[in-house]
């Protein structure tokens, strides 16, 4: 019996069990009933009143597993959710990075899938998508997982969701200072320390990171350095100013594919952010106002092949960057009433150019000017929820977006919420979402077109979600339809609009907390897609159990990924493999906590990537202080 049939008749085994059985009378504690949620509504929204679909993945689940990047976790949490990867530690960039994130068979790589850190975008000017090496656990309170278009909020590049990443805060008087090592196969390296403090109206996080590791395959070290700053202070009970900086850096090297290996294929990378901003809550109205800039710097050895190759004389060089200005504000004017209206500015520009490996200096290339263009984009929205009774709630809105190459943009959403009794919701979902092309495809290299137009994207959905037994059982289904065009493709050395995605699938998700020592969760997703993609897996499946005994905790997860494209065209290539780890801990005291984790413990070959093997069984060590 395959991995998959197993997960899915587990899960089946799990319901009719509790279904049948229900909670015993010694268990019958009651769970924290309903979620508030940000993404998607930009004001603090039960997510029973939302049309769209989040997924939230909080601290404890993103720490549990003693991860310093929360795109692994938020892997197993999220139904459809897929991140591809190289090596044990690091993503990297450019020819051969990893870290894209497949949603619903729409790609974060191409810019399709938006990273957000408390509502802000992070892609840049250039290049236009994020690295995932800059998005740490040591910053973050939990993430909300938007499945489907996000762009009436969030503009362009919010195609097909959103992954919103909301910051740690301190909420009560006091310092809270946190220690977290760790190390392990393949000479990894792990660590990080974070500082909260409230006294009064003010508030602060600071947090630094450092990890290296020389992963399973030769020239393919990874060492990167991070560090974030958050300050708050309260002006008055209902408004408070608040600046947050968030800096990465990183070296990779690029070890090539398994039958091209490279030498000297090198990248040198910083990513950081800057935002700075006000804030009002009053009982019938909340906004903010915030500028924020985004920046890169990078620089790139392509590198050379180790078999017949000959080193490269120039580096490539970048200076990414995206200016915005954000200002929302939401109302409740009359019962059951919410509106938002909000509008973003943003200043896209940058400079791509090469330097002399042997003197440093500037060279003259093609793409020398042209990579010096801007862009600007201007947007209005405005979005409407009403509880027209107890049961029913109905959202509309729009988006009106005007961008310096591409022009206006509508981008409409609708949808409603059906609650037949308290503890469940029907939601039908009709949205679209767009993406501008970027810079590079607009302006560099030799593919390069002005021409283009904006890709776009509609999805129909229809979901289902019970909670039971004084909600310690959950359980949900979502249906969707994808239809998307004018993707962004290259024929005969250029860069055209004649790409065409139609994906269709179904999610599966439910959790079980048994009792106050073990809690279980699964999901599965299932993707047929018209036209497959490379990195998009047919089914993905995701079973597992948290368990408490006194000092003692164990979590243990089995993911199964089935025919997972690395390959499209006439020759298609599919990968299929199964994943277990675990992670073991035991607090010694209120302040110290010791752990030990194991990855791809069934030592699997596998690879998210054509030719990039994944390093096999795996085991790491520490200790986590809090004082």
């Amino acid at each position: 019996m395959t991995t998959q049939k197993i997960l899915l008749l587990s899960t089946m085994a799990m319901v009719a069990a509790i279904a049948k059985a229900g909670p015993t009378d010694k268990d019958s504690t009651s769970i924290k009933l309903n979620e508030v949620v940000v993404t998607g509504t930009r004001q603090a929204t039960d997510i029973r009143h939302l049309p769209q679909t989040v997924t939230v993945v909080g601290r404890q689940k993103l720490t549990e597993n003693e991860r310093i990047n929360v795109l692994p976790s938020l892997m197993e949490q999220v139904p459809g959710l897929l991140l591809t990867s190289r090596g044990m530690m690091g993503f990297g960039v450019s020819t051969g990075g990893s870290g894209g994130m497949m949603l619903r068979g729409i790609s974060s790589a191409a810019g399709q899938v938006m990273v957000l850190i408390d509502g802000h975008p992070q892609y840049q000017g250039i290049y236009g998508h994020s690295i995932s090496d800059a998005y740490q656990t040591m910053m973050t309170e939990r993430v909300e997982v938007l499945r489907g278009p996000a762009s009436l909020l969030y503009g362009s590049n919010a195609m097909g969701g959103v992954v919103n990443i909301v910051t740690r805060g301190m909420h009560q008087d006091g310092i809270v200072n946190q220690l977290n090592v760790g190390a392990g196969s393949y000479g990894t390296v792990q660590a990080e320390f974070s500082n909260q403090v409230r006294k009064g109206k003010f508030s602060s996080t600071v947090a630094g990171q450092y990890a290296r590791t020389d992963n399973h395959r030769p020239h393919m070290g990874f060492e990167q350095y991070g560090g974030y700053v958050k300050l708050n202070y309260d002006l008055t009970s209902n408004w408070n100013i608040y600046a947050d900086a968030d800096v990465t850096h990183f070296n990779a090297s690029y070890p090539g594919t398994i039958s091209a290996p490279m030498l000297e294929a090198d990248q040198w990378i910083t990513r950081g952010v800057v935002n700075v901003g006000v804030e009002n809550h009053y009982e019938k109205t909340s906004g903010r106002l915030s500028v924020y800039d985004n920046f890169g710097r990078h620089k790139i050895n392509d590198g050379y092949n180790a078999l017949n190759g000959k080193p490269q004389t120039r580096l490539f060089r970048s200076n990414d960057a995206l200016m915005g200005l954000s200002w929302y504000q939401s109302f409740n004017l009359w019962t059951g009433n919410r509106i938002t209206a909000g509008f973003d500015y943003q200043r896209i520009y940058g400079k791509a150019y090469y330097t002399s490996r042997e003197t440093g200096e500037e060279l003259e290339t093609q793409n020398k000017q042209s990579a010096r263009e801007q862009n600007h984009e201007v947007a209005g929205y405005v979005d409407i929820r009403q509880d027209l009774n107890t049961w029913l709630t109905i959202d509309a809105g729009v988006r009106v977006d005007n961008h310096t190459i591409t022009g206006t943009q509508w981008i409409p959403q609708a949808g409603l919420v059906v609650r037949p009794v308290e503890s469940s919701e029907m939601k039908v979902m009709i949205s679209k979402g767009f993406r501008n092309p970027t810079m590079r495809e607009m302006y560099l290299y030799p593919p390069s077109n002005t021409e283009l137009e904006p890709e776009s994207m509609w999805t129909y959905e229809l979901s289902w979600k019970q909670r039971l037994f004084k909600n310690r059982f959950q359980y949900g289904v979502n249906l969707f339809l994808i239809k998307a065009k004018n993707i962004i493709q290259t024929v005969n050395k250029k860069n055209v609009n004649t790409g065409e995605l139609e994906n269709r699938g179904i999610e599966l998700e439910a959790s079980y907390a048994v009792n106050h020592k073990l809690t279980l969760h699964t999901n599965h997703s299932f993707l047929h897609m018209k036209n497959p993609v490379v990195s998009a897996p047919k089914y993905k499946g995701y079973l597992g159990a948290t368990y408490h005994q006194g000092a003692w905790s164990v979590n243990a997860g089995l993911m199964q990924i089935s025919n997972l494209f690395t390959a499209i065209g006439a020759d298609p290539t599919l990968e299929s493999f199964t994943l277990l780890n675990a992670t073991i801990g035991y607090q010694l005291n209120p302040t110290l906590r010791f752990w030990v984790k194991g990855e791809n413990l069934l030592g699997q070959d596998y690879q998210y990537i054509a030719e990039m093997p994944m390093p096999k069984a795996t085991a790491m060590a520490g200790v986590n202080i809090i004082f």
